[in-house]
């Protein structure tokens, strides 16, 4: 009985020697997975070391900010109606008409402009009322006009600055909009002085 004991004592034991075989290979490969894992993920998160210029002083690569790649339409916003005004007298009377249109950032722009159009007409009849004809004469004149308008608009729509410009600073309208303000330029389809 012994003897019958030992082989049934020796099949036993002989099994799980082949499957230690078995659970040692597939921990080394994970192991292995994840070495190489931590290695890829170091390698791709590791950030790129600052650019050297020519004088030996580091200098940071900087982002420049991508431009919207949607292909959504402009959305525009038209006056019903010209405005026709009598221009600052200089040796006879002048008129100007305008019909004025505002390229807007977006859709809500468009409710922001019909929200506030009796205050907007009324700014841009004063702004045009104070000019006079001599400075509409070029296109570079009626383009300050524009940059003047949409800055008025802005004003209208928005409100005052954060920082308000030093008394005896120079009040010149920007040559491009804020990013982020409603109306991003004035577009005139007629002008006229007569």
């Amino acid at each position: 009985m012994p003897d019958a004991k030992k082989p049934e004592a020796d099949a036993a034991e002989a099994p799980p020697k082949k499957n230690r075989g078995k659970w040692l290979l597939f921990g080394l490969i994970g192991v292995v997975c994840l070495a190489l894992g931590g290695g890829t993920a170091f390698f791709l998160l590791k950030k790129p070391a600052p650019a050297e210029s020519e004088n030996g002083s580091e200098v940071a690569k900087r982002e420049v900010p991508k431009k919207k790649t949607d292909n959504t339409p402009p959305v525009f916003y038209k006056f019903d109606k010209a405005f026709t005004v009598k221009l600052q007298t200089e040796l006879q009377d002048a008129y100007v008409q305008a019909e004025v249109q505002m390229k807007l950032n977006d859709q809500q722009g468009q409710e922001l402009m019909k929200q506030y159009e009796p205050e907007l007409k009324h700014r841009i009849t004063l702004t045009l009322m104070s000019k006079k004809a001599s400075e509409l004469n070029t296109s570079a004149g009626v383009q300050r006009l524009a940059n003047e308008l949409r800055d008025v608009a802005n004003l209208v729509i928005v409100g005052p600055p954060e920082t308000t410009p030093k008394p005896g600073a120079d009040a010149a309208p920007a040559e491009a909009a804020d990013p982020s303000a409603p109306v991003q330029s004035v577009l005139f389809s007629s002008f006229i002085i007569q």
